[in-house]
């Protein structure tokens, strides 16, 4: 998982240098065309081609739409706003998964774990605060966009994993967010430079194996274990900024941050606490 979280930051530095050159769609179809082939190679390798193509189509058209809103959002807001920021904000996903989790997929959402949302929701307000560079701009709004488009796909991943393989469903994600993105994308597409192919690899190259270690992460351990090392992300970021941007979080922002991953760590361990007590019977 902390492998997984560091090559996804590897992915989402070369996204913020390209989403200062390129439109957020046009950037979003190249993260799924560069990974493509090598998530393709993975899949046809460890489940065959009769497990990849007998699935739940309906799903899976899903899924890749909300990948469209999903990184445009998030690739819109990189331009914009440190990669930190960007991070605290898609943080408040685990967050959303759980506020759903109720009317989507029929689980109980009890008054702690509402607690714990509400609370969460207002470390992502903090971050967001209503001054000139917050709440008010539309980079804000995109990245908050592009989480609530992460949460639902997240909730269709669970609904879909008792019936599709892992590798199924990262392919067709794959895939379709490269058709969709590129479709719309293609009126507005911008030429290349040779300079830019260099981020375009490193974002291909490490979207898919980040890929593949989270699936392996998910497959060989507990949820509510290694979910937590998602939060490793925000160190990742800082170290970006600093070293390439020469920014940081300002206070707000930290303290912003720090009350959304105590929610969600809250949440994480209320989720396990139920599911040991539900065994327990």
């Amino acid at each position: 998982m902390l492998l997984a979280v560091a090559l996804f930051a590897v992915m989402d530095t070369g996204l913020k240098i390209l989403s200062t050159r390129y439109p957020p769609l046009q950037v979003s179809a190249l993260r799924g065309l560069a990974s493509l082939p090598l998530v393709a190679v993975w899949a046809l390798a460890t489940v065959g081609p009769r497990a990849l193509v007998r699935v739940r189509w309906p799903m899976h058209l899903l899924r890749g739409g909300l990948s469209v809103g999903m990184m445009g959002g998030f690739i819109y807001g990189l331009a914009r706003m440190p990669l930190s920021t960007a991070y605290a904000i898609t943080f408040a996903a685990p967050l959303l998964v759980t506020a759903l989790a109720g009317p989507v997929l029929g689980e109980r959402v009890g008054p702690r774990r509402w607690t714990a949302i509400v609370l969460g929701l207002v470390g992502v307000l903090v971050v967001l605060r209503p001054t000139g560079t917050g709440m008010l701009t539309l980079a804000g709004a995109a990245v908050l966009g592009g989480a609530v488009c992460y949460a639902i796909s997240i909730l269709t991943t669970r609904a879909m994993s008792h019936h599709e393989s892992s590798q199924a469903m990262v392919l067709w994600l794959v895939a379709m967010m490269s058709v969709f993105a590129g479709a719309l994308a293609l009126p507005h597409w911008q030429p290349m430079t040779l300079a830019d192919l260099s981020p375009v690899l490193a974002i291909g190259i490490a979207g898919a194996l980040a890929q593949v270690a989270l699936t392996e992460a998910f497959r060989h351990g507990e949820a509510s274990q290694i979910a937590p090392l998602e939060y490793s992300a925000l160190l990742w970021g800082v170290l970006a900024d600093l070293l390439l941007w020469r920014m940081l979080p300002d206070a707000i922002t930290w303290i912003g941050a720090g009350i959304i991953i105590a929610s969600g760590l809250y949440l994480l361990r209320r989720e396990r606490v139920m599911a040991v007590g539900d065994a327990a019977p």
